[in-house]
């Protein structure tokens, strides 16, 4: 029987299809192997060897390690090298494991490291065109205008926000530690912070502790859910997302958050309303272009030619959020996770708590800054679980590595593993043992400065990290005053982390058991 002309067509056809994919293959093949790949090996500097496509990420992008722990890894096995070669899709990266090159790149050399490399297009995605992510000149001029919405004396003002937040999570608390129950820490902390954030980046009380299923929290998971193969794409190769178009951020969290923040502020122009919080900053450089100063200085007029627009207004609220509620929760998470299998540590810190509120006669911001063990215990915390693990640059000129004979292009990334240097054992012995001590005064002044990373270093350290710090501690004093926490069964030890998440999230739930002081 012979073969019907027409189907012996289509498949002559579809082999002629297959012949041509299987070449356009092997071109990509050889041109990855032989030109995009042999970067590191043009310049001698020791690299770890590559895959096509992926380059050295492929078990970040397929969800088998979390993007701190690969280049935790990597270090670990290469950091003899100081520096060493690493590949992020058809990028070359350099990965630095000096603390001395660190400074260089973080502080000394900064005019030469000063963007991140990572994906910001305020025309495709609106939310992204924040301090965090903007390049240059854009980011240099934000950095100044937002700098003086963080003094000490703004976030104090804040103070009475945090204290209302904590005691409504100590209270919401009460009958399950009267029932000596369990909870899962990292959904009860995530509300709180969500509650804090909410009321001073947006003016809204959210009441996420009472209503855990409400908008607010559901728009508030969205952000981080992004599957890892975009989030790489995001933090290593941007311009893939560029040439499509292709947002980062869902177009419903978009929505939300730009009427909500809009909203918020022609309520408060209409009403004259001023709460000493985020929004009344932002308010003021809108209408102005400056913060009024905390003392009588007089401001330069022409400061105030670059007024903030509505839009860039609301990106750096969003990112004043979506950076504080999910990475400080949390650093609490992990804090009381780490008290509960160290009972003795627990004790002390709240020995400390006990001595000091009666001092006070209150919870004040005075008080809170007074707790010096709690304020290791926190060190200690960040040094165990730094919310980002690796913090990215870019080479924005020419230039050669100072102590070294590397010669970095433009453009070419950088990637200092923080989550490997926090945990490397010829730096804090036994680093997975739960030690605040390793923060006493000489402790600290044993160890390279550049050695602690838990907020980055340089001009592009977080501007939030006196917020962040303040915001954890209110909520540790207000539950740890209160409340005993212990392991339950259910809980593993040691956690690992969500492999999808850019920032480090425990991957399971962390069950402990509350009961009263």
């Amino acid at each position: 029987m012979s073969i019907p002309p027409q189907l012996s067509k289509f498949e002559m056809v579809l082999v002629e299809l297959t012949g041509i994919f299987i070449v356009i293959l092997s071109i990509v093949y050889i041109y990855y192997k032989y030109v995009i790949f042999n970067f590191w090996r043009k310049r001698g500097v020791f690299y770890v060897e590559p895959v096509v496509p992926t380059g050295n990420v492929t078990d970040f992008v397929t969800e088998k390690v979390q993007v701190g722990v690969l280049f935790q890894d990597a270090y670990m096995k290469y950091k003899d090298h100081r520096a060493f070669g690493m590949y992020t899709f058809f990028k070359p990266n350099l990965v630095i494991a000096d603390f001395d090159l660190i400074r260089i790149v973080l502080t000394k050399e900064f005019k030469c490291f000063h963007d991140r490399g990572m994906y910001c297009n305020e025309k495709i995605d609106p939310l992204t065109g924040h301090l965090f992510l903007m390049p240059g000149k854009r980011w240099r001029n934000m950095r100044v205008k937002l700098t003086p919405t963080f003094t000490s004396g703004k976030i104090k003002r804040m103070f009475l926000i945090l204290k209302e937040c904590g005691e409504e999570l100590a209270k919401h608390l009460k009958s399950k530690a009267e029932m000596r129950d369990s909870i899962e820490m990292k959904d009860t902390l995530t509300r709180y912070t969500t509650d804090v954030i909410m009321s001073t980046a947006f003016g809204i009380k959210s009441n996420c502790i009472e209503e855990p299923n409400n908008e607010y929290r559901i728009q508030g998971k969205k952000i981080f859910e992004v599957n890892s193969f975009w989030t790489a794409v995001a933090m290593f190769a941007p311009q893939i997302m560029e040439f499509f178009s292709i947002p980062i951020t869902e177009q419903s969290v978009t929505n939300f958050y730009t009427k909500m923040f809009r909203e918020n502020v022609e309520y408060r122009k209409a009403h004259n309303i001023v709460r000493h919080d985020f929004v009344d900053l932002l308010i003021q450089l809108m209408e102005k272009g400056y913060v009024d100063p905390e003392d009588d200085k007089i401001i330069n007029e022409s400061s105030t030619i670059n007024k903030l627009t509505m839009t860039e207004a609301t990106a750096q609220s969003f990112v004043f959020f979506a950076g504080g509620f999910e990475t400080s929760a949390m650093t609490m998470t992990f804090a009381l996770y780490e008290l509960a299998q160290y009972q003795d540590i627990q004790d002390k810190v709240h020995k400390e708590i006990d001595k000091t509120l009666a001092k006070h006669g209150d919870l004040t911001y005075d008080a809170v800054n007074e707790m010096t063990y709690l304020h290791k215990v926190l060190n200690e915390t960040l040094r165990k679980y730094p919310p980002v693990p690796v913090l990215n640059r870019i080479c924005t000129e020419e230039i050669i590595l100072s102590t070294t004979n590397i010669s970095l292009p433009k453009e070419t990334l950088i990637t200092i593993p923080v989550l490997g240097i926090h945990r490397d054992p010829s730096i804090y012995p036994d680093p997975d043992n739960f030690d605040p001590e390793r923060f006493n005064a000489d402790k600290i002044a044993e160890r390279h400065p550049y050695a602690y990373l838990p907020f980055g270093e340089g001009p592009r350290i977080c501007i939030g990290l006196r917020f962040a710090n303040l915001q954890i501690k209110v909520g540790l004093v207000s539950l740890l005053s209160k409340y005993k926490f212990k392991l339950n069964p259910r809980t593993p030890i040691p956690l690992t982390f969500n492999t999808k998440a850019l920032v480090l999230v425990a991957n399971s739930s962390v069950h402990l058991i509350i009961e009263p002081r």
